[in-house]
């Protein structure tokens, strides 16, 4: 909806006050100017609206004024499309990797710097962080981004929607099936579609095994950051045997482009659902006791309890969803809140602590295991036959959008179709707002508790580079 520049001023007060959630903000070429989005939502709702306003003179009245959630993307989208944001608390650049870029100052004695990155001992994508400290202690950390930079988003434009769809599903690799979900789903209620329920069923089977995987994994890798090795090499052994039963019931590890508009790329057979049945009680068996493993070695307790805390107050604040917000007291699951197939008539319970600790964000990890298990069992059970795919219809304009719940949290997908193809698009992943709490939660932590803090809110530097 097109709105003044009042309504705007208004809708980033609402923000401010708490009474409705930052979703995401961007921006789109219109004619010789450029028109910026404003997605939110009421507190406590799932119900998505979207605000437009024309930036005359490329200006618009800054967002991130009012919400801190907001700053990163404003940055992101002045660096894409030259637009200024008028009172922005933070104008430095995004992309712009040539310019000078002054680092927040901590300023007191015995302060000094450390740099880290780009380039990263591993294979993790490049990021910078600047850690402010005194002695161990961290004062102060910021992270600059930007350097995974794809233009995905500029790609999707004039695209047909199939080709559109493989964008999406690679813009975080890790999150594949729940991006393209994302976009699917905004793509169907653009088109007025509804998906066949077999391939519903099978799109939120694939979404809980994307998200076992990523679970298993995240975890292994908390606990060997917190130097407990042993931890990592059996939740890595888990996290195999998820991704080749991926692969051998859909034919990909990371089932990447098997959700498209409309359905499903690849059926499951009944063999194949006989093998996730019995696979599934496997590894339930073993989880249990590596769940026990973690809650009784006492070393390791003692690395996370307590450290890289999130206050419930700051994650309201920024906007935190998925297992960072539901570890700080934030209670939002897009699979219940903004409940889509299957998850509309699926049982489950959304986990919520409030210590905010790297040991609230693997207990919420532990609990979505035991669910996503399931959910599995509950879909294959009532798994309908019948079609895989509904026919996409065409269309002269339309628009849509849509939130799915990935494994980090809600990924937020719009798109304006014309004549059958992407006219423009907006993904917007969780992390925008993990990177920010997490520069929060490090403050007053030692050095080496960076790691395990940072995996324990394993933040995606591609998600954030459109």
């Amino acid at each position: 909806m097109m709105i003044d520049q009042a309504t705007w001023q208004e809708a980033a007060a609402d923000l401010a006050s708490g009474a409705s959630v930052f979703v995401a903000l961007w921006a789109e070429p219109a004619g010789d100017g450029c028109v910026v989005h404003l997605a939110g939502r009421p507190r406590g709702s799932g119900d998505v609206g979207v605000l437009s306003l024309m930036a005359h003179d490329r200006h618009f009245p800054s967002i991130a004024l009012h919400h801190p959630g907001a700053i990163l993307m404003e940055r992101a989208l002045c660096d894409l499309h030259g637009l200024i944001a008028d009172n922005t608390p933070d104008p430095r650049a995004w992309l712009d990797h040539t310019a000078a870029y002054a680092f927040k100052p901590a300023i007191g004695p015995g302060i000094h710097q450390i740099p880290v990155g780009p380039v990263h001992a591993g294979i993790i994508e490049p990021g910078h962080f600047r850690f402010s400290v005194n002695g161990e202690t961290i004062v102060r950390l910021e992270a600059r981004l930007g350097y995974a930079h794809k233009g995905t988003i500029g790609l999707m434009r004039g695209q047909t929607i199939g080709h559109a769809a493989k964008l999406a599903g690679r813009i975080s690799g890790d999150s594949t099936v729940a991006y393209a979900y994302a976009f699917a789903c905004a793509v169907e209620r653009a088109l007025g579609i509804v998906v066949p329920p077999r391939a519903a069923a099978l799109r939120g089977i694939m979404a809980e095994l994307e998200r076992l995987a990523n679970h298993f994994g995240d975890i292994g890798a908390i606990c060997n950051d917190g130097g407990f090795p042993l931890m990592n090499a059996l939740t890595a052994a888990l996290r195999e045997r998820v991704l080749r039963l991926s692969a051998t019931c859909f034919g990909h590890r990371l089932m990447m482009d098997r959700i498209i508009p409309g359905g499903v790329e690849t059926d499951l057979t009944e063999a194949a659902a006989a093998l996730i049945r019995t696979t599934l009680a496997d590894l339930l068996t073993q989880w249990g006791r590596l769940s026990e493993l973690y809650e009784k070695t006492a070393s390791l307790q003692d690395r996370m309890v307590t450290s890289g805390r999130l206050d419930p107050a700051i994650a309201r604040r920024l906007g935190c969803g998925g297992y960072v917000g539901r570890a700080s007291g934030q209670d939002f699951d897009a699979r219940r809140d903004a409940p889509y197939q299957p998850y509309d008539t699926c049982r489950f319970t959304v986990p919520g602590v409030s210590a905010g600790d790297v040991d609230a964000r693997i207990q919420i990890r532990m609990t979505e295991l035991d669910q996503s298990i399931s959910l599995i069992r509950d879909l294959l059970a009532t798994l309908p036959t019948g079609a895989l795919r509904a026919a996409l219809p065409d269309t002269p304009i339309t628009t849509g959008h849509a939130l799915v719940e990935g494994f980090r949290g809600d990924i937020f997908a719009h798109v304006r179709l014309r004549d059958g193809l992407v006219e423009a698009a907006m993904l917007r992943d969780p992390s925008w707002f993990f990177w920010p709490a997490l520069e929060t939660a490090i403050e007053g932590n030692i050095v080496a508790d960076f790691p395990l803090c940072n995996k324990s809110f394993n933040p995606s530097y591609s998600g954030c580079d459109l």
